[in-house]
């Protein structure tokens, strides 16, 4: 177990996986309007970033590491940012 932790560590990030399912799950019930889509995705990069940093190794990395597992992520939010101006620039017009 020296790559990954602890048994007592494992089991507790599963709970803690288990639980923001539970979060998931229980949320998708409920309309909250305009904020599903936000909150379905904050709970989902909660997850994300919990098996990224503990099951691929990220929160022992050096800083280079962290640039390459980061610019995705960064691409992800300039992807959104263009949809959402494009949206917006037709519902406006």
């Amino acid at each position: 177990m020296d790559n990954h932790g602890s048994y007592k560590q494992l089991i507790n990030i599963w709970i803690f996986l288990m639980f923001l399912t539970f979060i998931t799950v229980y949320v998708a019930q409920f309309d909250f309007g305009a904020l599903n889509v936000p909150i379905a995705l904050l709970v989902a990069s909660i997850k994300a970033g919990v098996v990224a940093l503990h099951f691929m190794h990220l929160k022992h990395e050096d800083g280079l590491t962290w640039v390459f597992a980061s610019y995705p992520i960064f691409l992800l939010f300039l992807l959104i940012a263009f949809t959402a101006t494009d949206m917006f620039s037709r519902v406006l017009n």
